[in-house]
């Protein structure tokens, strides 16, 4: 998803394009001022004998540029700019836009533009914008031209039917006002964020330091922590409030100073997943296949034919335990977001996330002193990284996992998500990601009304045919099916 108000400077353009303005429009324009009467004013000569100004003043010539031609391509044109050459486009609405040179100067990140080079992104415009108007300014300088009248509006490989039906569903919601948060439950949501923090301080200032009140603020700053993550996650989607600045604004602070992350590097990744989900080589969040994990039947009879073996995957049923969810924070992304931020230059990201380092140590050194604090904060990040992986990870992995197929925005979503059963517990732990189907069809959508908008998902999924899973929270605590290790081992 894009972020508004960062506009694209100098954005190139490749061959001869058409003026950024409406060339019908600019042309009509200037037959009318040719045609209207012309009132010349007399000049005033200037002072003394002057050559120039002996005779009378006459009007220059209007200058008569012939408007460019408007450009028109096919779907074939369109799927040979992918990106496999220096080319890139993309087309939104039946424009064809060249990104080719935008894509380092997407606020968005590069990737997530580039995982629709040579295809339709309608949809996902529409899904990651919040100010649509906006975008659609800065995108004039990208416009090449337009399909060809005699071609539909979907490729062959996307279902015309259910994107239309799906578009109507989004004005439908629109018009209910279920993209409009309720300021009053992100306010609480913050507040108990917050208490709970505190909470965790004050058990050791009151108990002392302790084995059990150690263990007891340890449970409290994981919660802390797994929830702050679940409140960045909203405002980075930009779903609470209605301009992007107030929601970067505050997720700077919630995943910087709460938690201790750059907000671009959250953006650099979670913005791909919801692009292109369980796509392998385009969603980063199943790129622990093939290295540590066999995801997928198909990617797992790929690798069978090819006889790789990176791991023993007959076993990663009993080892994804060990490597998945509790190494995943302290052993790799904790070292990994400095050297993100450093590498790129994100200063203000790290500026953020020294005040949480600071704020803990400051807090917390003296009743622990250095080491105590090193070693609460990594039980912490152990706790939160189940919790986390677990989360996010339940919703996703079971689905069907390949390569883009440039299927519609609906068939991308479902096929690789499912939702767990709603409940007030279910939700709170989960962030509401529970209701994941609804979150990746609506990604700038509150989170508390998902419950609202699922039974219109599931008419429409009903009537395509198109399968809702929704499961109880303990059977989707699976680790990776035997069916997965079974296409490996089996070829």
């Amino acid at each position: 998803g894009a972020r508004e108000g960062a506009r694209p400077a100098g954005a190139g353009r490749r061959g001869p394009l058409p003026a950024p303005r409406g060339s019908a429009n600019e042309s009509a324009r200037r037959g009318a001022l040719r045609s209207a009467p012309r009132v010349l004013k007399a000049r005033r000569a200037p002072a003394g004998p002057s050559p120039a100004h002996s005779e009378p003043a006459r009007s220059p010539a209007p200058a008569t540029a012939p408007a460019p031609a408007k450009r028109y391509f096919t779907w074939d044109e369109v799927a040979k700019r992918s990106g496999s050459e220096e080319e890139r486009w993309l087309v939104i609405e039946r424009k064809v836009y060249d990104i080719s040179e935008f894509t380092h100067r997407h606020p968005g990140g590069s990737r997530v533009i580039n995982h629709y080079a040579g295809q339709d992104a309608t949809d996902p415009f529409m899904a990651f914008h919040i100010d649509k108007g906006l975008v659609r300014k800065y995108m004039n300088s990208l416009l090449i031209g337009e399909l060809s009248p005699e071609q539909p509006s979907f490729e062959p490989t996307k279902n015309k039917e259910l994107m239309d039906e799906f578009r109507e569903l989004r004005a439908t919601v629109e018009r209910m006002g279920l993209m409009k948060a309720n300021h009053v439950f992100f306010l609480l949501y913050l507040l108990h964020i917050l208490l709970l923090d505190v909470a965790a301080w004050l058990t050791l200032w009151f108990f002392g330091t302790s084995l059990v009140p150690f263990l007891l603020c340890a449970v409290l700053l994981s919660t802390v922590q797994t929830q702050a993550g679940w409140l960045q996650h909203d405002f980075g989607h930009l779903s609470v409030f209605s301009t992007s600045t107030w929601n970067h604004l505050l997720h700077h602070f919630v995943i910087g100073h709460l938690k201790g992350a750059p907000a671009s590097w959250w953006n650099h990744l979670h913005f791909q997943h919801h692009a292109k989900p369980n796509c392998f080589l385009k969603d980063p969040d199943i790129s622990m296949h093939p290295s540590f994990f066999a995801l997928g039947k198909i990617l797992s009879v790929e690798l069978g034919k090819q006889k790789k073996k990176y791991m023993p995957y007959n076993h990663q049923h009993k080892y994804f335990f060990l490597i998945g969810p509790p190494a995943l924070l302290p052993l790799y992304f904790q070292w990994y977001i400095f050297y993100f931020v450093i590498q790129r230059k994100k200063w203000v990201d790290l500026a953020w996330m020294m005040t949480f380092y600071a704020r803990i140590f400051l807090t917390y050194v003296p009743f622990l002193g250095l080491k105590g604090v090193l070693g609460l904060f990594f039980m912490v990040r152990f706790l939160e990284s189940i919790w986390f992986v677990w989360v996010t990870q339940m919703n996703h992995i079971p689905m069907h996992i390949d390569y883009d197929r440039n299927m519609d925005w609906v068939s991308t979503q479902l096929r690789a998500t499912c939702n767990v059963h709603r409940s007030a517990f279910n939700d709170w732990f989960s962030g509401h990601l529970n209701f994941q189907i609804e979150h990746h069809l609506f990604p700038t959508m509150p989170r508390h009304n998902y419950h609202k908008v699922a039974p219109l998902v599931q008419s429409l999924c009903a009537k395509h045919g198109i399968e809702y899973q929704s499961k109880p929270l303990l059977s989707a605590f699976m680790p990776p099916p035997p069916s997965v290790r079974d296409a490996y081992l089996h070829l």
